[in-house]
């Protein structure tokens, strides 16, 4: 009997994503990309970025206006912030837990702002779909986190862990910029917040 040959062995085909999984690819994709060209990237460059054809797109997007507003929608989501807040470990001492919160957050306010930029200058209707109640709902969910980290202090906070959480995510999201003096890092930042604008020395 004649042995089967190799090119007869059965192939496994990778499973095929869901079209939940093939929506969360395209937008993943495409955010760098609106960044960079904003709302007049097209969606035949987005198909090349994410090695598929364009028809893939509209089969879970109804046309690139909806798939706009998913990416704005993705970057204005709170989820990938509050997990890496989530994932500080308490039982360093404030100022580190604080310090690693601020470089996060200000990750993705940038990351925000960046698409939030690129479409909105356009006068669409893209950013606006979402900015009001998304922008809400996200902040309340990091505020939430950062008080979590807060907690292990509260009997030696001056108010609520919720309302000092607000106070530093403030500061973050308002931190002054001034011309002739470079941005303060987070841990200056952190130390400001935490310690008042004084040095300690005032004799």
């Amino acid at each position: 009997m004649t042995p089967p040959k190799e090119n007869q062995t059965a192939r496994r085909r990778a499973a095929a994503m869901s079209p939940e999984q093939r929506r969360e690819m395209i937008i993943q994709t495409a955010i760098p990309l609106i960044t960079e060209y904003g709302a007049a990237v097209t969606t035949a460059k987005i198909a090349r970025a994410a090695g598929i054809g364009e028809g893939t797109i509209f089969r879970v997007f109804a046309d690139k206006d909806e798939l706009l507003q998913a990416c704005v929608a993705e970057a204005l989501s709170p989820e990938h912030a509050v997990r890496e807040l989530d994932a500080i470990d308490v039982s360093q001492p404030l100022p580190d837990r604080l310090t690693e919160a601020a470089e996060a957050l200000q990750a993705h306010m940038s990351r925000m702002g960046a698409i939030m930029g690129s479409l909105g200058h356009r006068g669409g209707k893209h950013p606006g779909t979402v900015r009001g109640a998304g922008r809400e709902e996200s902040t309340a969910r990091i505020r939430a986190a950062l008080a979590e980290l807060l907690e292990p202090e509260k009997a030696a906070l001056r108010r609520p862990p919720e309302q000092i959480a607000a106070l530093f995510f403030g500061l973050l999201f308002v931190q002054p910029r001034t011309e002739d003096e470079p941005d303060l890092t987070p841990r200056e930042l952190v130390e400001v917040f935490l310690h008042g604008a004084l040095s300690g020395n005032t004799e």
